[in-house]
């Protein structure tokens, strides 16, 4: 994860997000608040009055009367029951304030995540994205709903506790002051002991997810290996680096609380003795009630600046998990300076007129800088000029590629692991962009194209299926959501796939969980080519798609494969060379380079690197 930022601006723009759309609610619940504080204090000032006025009297009078001290009791009762209510307000509002600034935070999450490009996600960990959605939103939930509104309530306690303690006696506040200075020093050092820690360990508990998730996924290859106690072995690190962080943390913040507490109580005996002395020795006119009432202050004094103290830990971790949020939210999106657009297009007299309704014609819609537009019918045809291109800087993985794929040809990329044949789709998808060179698409710089557009052009067949959680025609209509039923059943006859459909429990509507648990890695294969055959794309990039299908299987696909790329323009990726026998072209790359090119045929007679693979002189790795 990059930088996390820790500083003030973490803080604000949090606040933001719960001012922003909560304003009223916010307000009822410092109206509460207040409400409560005032009760708070009410109550303590009404001890000076009860004993004073009250009780005293009471012990004195021969024949003392109870109705006046039942009916200032009866008072009170009702004062500390509007305070009760409000404290239940206020913490109940708060809970849906939360669960609302949740939702926010989770739908910027998931826009920024769905804008970022392809890069982000081969470079971080997918468990630690997963952990930001959760443990580190679910830290905010905690410190929104509870920290925050508890703060504000010491905040306003403090303040109204502070002028009443002033005006029942100054000496003893001056002394109140000087305990809770003491105790702020202490929650001081020992709470930014704890603070660096907490950041530690959300980042910690990220990394472990991500492990997690990565031994979830890796389950068939830990066992067939008998990789079990190397596995074991690096979660116990990570485990173990996640138990220091938070053991650290803890223990600072775990100790706060008793030595608050014992700070609380060395307070209120020394403010007890102080204050008896003073009204023993006649230097002030504190009364038995007024002492009595001071004592409650004090304890609401200090009381809220232990609570204080003790949230602010749960406050820091809190603004750990919002900066690890922001930082994915602040990630740079995918950007597309593209601005030739795909239209639904008919022939009027041999030239192209742009239209609303779907006439299975696409064009390429060009505006010019005159302000004229041109109309370039989406045929397929794909041109690389001296790409070159690299993941990393001084890391180049193509150098100078020159190829062409003319409309309708099935053009097949062969070689090595490494070579460069996956990374050509990745640029012909536009999921990176190059470095030099041009990559032109039906005529056009394929930079000036809108990427979404782009994409809606091309079908992709990955060897690595991804089913989702939905019925199989809902799979299958994900690569067209307003396709319809006929639709669906003609994707999967095309791809060989109705037939195993058929005989599933409830057919096209079953339910497939897991992404798709219950099929075979064949079955998932052939769902995964009717989705991109119901897309109905001029080109079709085939990665490996037949690998992971048995040879019987495989014979069943290419039938359905052969429909689906006929009169489409395909690349084909492939380790198997039996299958690219029929390819118009055939590229053999190395290193980055296009080393030959040919129809198998002609690269047989050439007797060069393309015959020694197909003879087995030797084997692509």
């Amino acid at each position: 994860m990059p930088k996390i930022p820790m500083d003030g601006k973490a803080a604000k723009r949090l606040l933001g997000y719960v001012w922003k759309g909560h304003k009223g609610q916010l307000i009822a619940v410092l109206i509460c608040i207040l409400v409560s504080a005032i009760t708070g204090v009410a109550g303590s000032l009404f001890t000076q009055r009860l004993i004073d006025d009250y009780i005293t009297p009471l012990l004195l009078s021969p024949s003392p009367v109870f109705t006046g001290l039942l009916q200032a009791i009866l008072m009170m009762a009702v004062v500390y029951l509007a305070g009760t209510l409000a404290a239940f307000a206020y913490n109940r509002i708060m809970v849906s304030v939360s669960q609302g600034v949740l939702k926010q935070i989770r739908d910027g999450l998931f826009a920024r995540m769905q804008a970022l490009p392809i890069r982000y996600f081969d470079t971080h960990s997918h468990g630690d994205i997963m952990s930001v959605y959760t443990n580190d939103t679910d830290t905010l939930r905690q410190a929104v709903s509870q920290s925050l509104p508890q703060m504000f309530s010491a905040v306003i306690t403090v303040v109204a506790v502070f002028i009443a303690m002033i005006t029942t006696s100054i000496p003893l506040t001056v002394l109140v002051l000087l305990c809770v200075a003491g105790m702020l020093l202490v929650s001081r050092k020992v709470a930014g002991k704890s603070r660096r820690y907490f950041i530690r360990q959300q980042a910690s508990l990220g990394s472990l997810n991500g492990y997690i998730e990565e031994m979830v996924h890796g389950q068939k290859v830990i066992k067939v290996f008998c990789h079990e106690e190397k596995a074991k072995e690096e979660f116990d690190r990570l485990n173990g680096e996640l138990f220091e962080d938070a053991d650290a943390a803890n223990k600072y913040a775990n100790i706060l609380m008793p030595i608050m507490g014992n700070m609380g109580h060395l307070q209120y005996v020394l403010v007890a003795v102080v204050g008896g002395a003073l009204a023993l020795s006649g230097i002030s006119s504190l009364t038995l009630g007024a002492i009595a009432a001071f004592l409650q202050l004090s304890r609401s004094f200090s009381q809220p600046i232990s609570q204080m103290s003790q949230q602010f830990n749960s406050v820091v971790m809190a603004l750990a998990g919002a900066g690890r949020i922001f930082a994915l939210m602040d990630e740079e999106p995918e950007t597309d300076e593209g601005y030739v657009s795909l239209v639904n297009a008919r022939e009027e007299n041999g030239v192209l007129c742009e239209t609303e309704e779907h006439t299975g014609l696409w064009a390429w819609k060009h505006p010019h800088g005159d302000g004229s537009v041109t109309y370039t019918k989406l045929t397929g045809d794909v041109r690389f000029f001296d790409v070159d291109f690299a993941y990393e800087e001084d890391k180049t993985v193509l150098h100078g590629v020159t190829l062409y794929a003319e409309p309708g040809q099935k053009v097949a990329l062969v070689g090595a692991t490494g070579a460069g044949k996956t990374t050509i789709t990745n640029l012909l998808n536009r999921f990176y962009d190059i470095a030099d060179g041009k990559i032109r698409y039906d005529g056009i710089n394929s930079n000036k194209n809108h990427k979404s557009d782009l994409r809606r052009s091309l079908g992709i067949v990955l060897q690595d299926t991804n089913l989702f959680t939905g019925t199989v025609a809902e799979n299958i209509r994900y690569g067209k959501p307003d396709a319809t039923d006929e639709e669906v059943r003609a994707a999967a006859r095309l791809a060989n796939a109705d037939g195993f459909i058929e005989r599933l429990p409830e057919g096209y509507n079953t339910m497939l969980n897991g992404a798709g648990a219950g099929l075979s890695q064949g079955q998932r294969q052939l769902l995964s080519i009717a989705r991109a055959a119901i897309a109905d794309p001029p080109v079709m990039i085939l990665d490996e798609a037949t690998s992971s299908i048995d040879t019987r299987t495989e014979a069943i696909v290419q039938k359905g494969m052969d429909g689906l790329m006929k009169g489409r323009t395909v690349f084909v990726i492939a380790h198997r060379l039996s299958t690219v026998q029929n390819a118009d072209a055939i590229l053999v790359l190395d290193h980055g380079e296009v080393i030959e090119r040919g129809s198998h045929d002609s690269l047989i007679q050439e007797k060069g690197v393309y015959y020694r693979l197909y003879t087995g002189a030797f084997e692509l790795e």
